[in-house]
């Protein structure tokens, strides 16, 4: 930042931590430990950029992650989103977190690190209900999130949930900030 933005109040956001996401495995070890399953899906989700460049890191990074045998898909939500969903078999929650990763530094490292906004790894609760953990990049933190419906959520599930990983991984603290991805991948 500069001199001119300091003085004009302007401020950039945090750089996203990327790294973050390396605890995941341990906290799926956790919920593990109480009955939920990991699925092998996540994605990352971000604004489509426009233009070659864009378009050619996008598909660098799909080509990355499809070549360790993951399934990879690239589609775009009703509310102007793009998400890179990825699974591997077995429920893969390491080799997961790796391959969003590479997706994650792969944007980053072409510039459009602003462009991120979150990644998922997807569980099954043990009650057969869908849970995702959320990273969400601006913030730095996780947060869980079980849809029930369309427009619909598990309160009561993310608040165990939120009890279970607290140790593991940086949880946002503020719940007004544990925002619905309805129509997530895998969701």
């Amino acid at each position: 930042m500069g001199l001119w933005d300091s003085l004009l109040g302007r401020s950039k956001p945090p750089a996203a931590d990327l790294d973050a996401l390396f605890a995941v495995p341990q906290a799926a070890v956790t919920l593990q430990t109480q009955g939920f399953v990991p699925t092998g899906q996540g994605a990352v989700c971000y604004r489509s950029g426009e233009g070659g460049a864009f378009a050619t890191v996008e598909e660098q990074a799909r080509q990355l992650v499809a070549t360790d045998g993951s399934a990879v898909e690239v589609t775009d939500d009703s509310y102007g989103f793009r998400w890179l969903s990825v699974t591997r078999s077995g429920g893969d929650v390491s080799g997961l977190v790796t391959d969003l990763h590479a997706v994650n530094s792969s944007l980053r490292d072409a510039g459009f690190d602003q462009a991120l906004l979150c990644s998922t790894v997807l569980f099954t609760a043990p009650a057969q209900q869908r849970l995702a953990l959320v990273y969400a990049y601006k913030r730095g933190t996780f947060y869980p999130f079980a849809p029930t419906g369309e427009t619909r959520r598990d309160n009561a599930l993310e608040l165990q949930v939120r009890g279970l990983i607290g140790e593991d991984l940086t949880v946002e603290p503020e719940l007004a900030n544990w925002f619905a991805i309805w129509g997530a991948p895998g969701l």
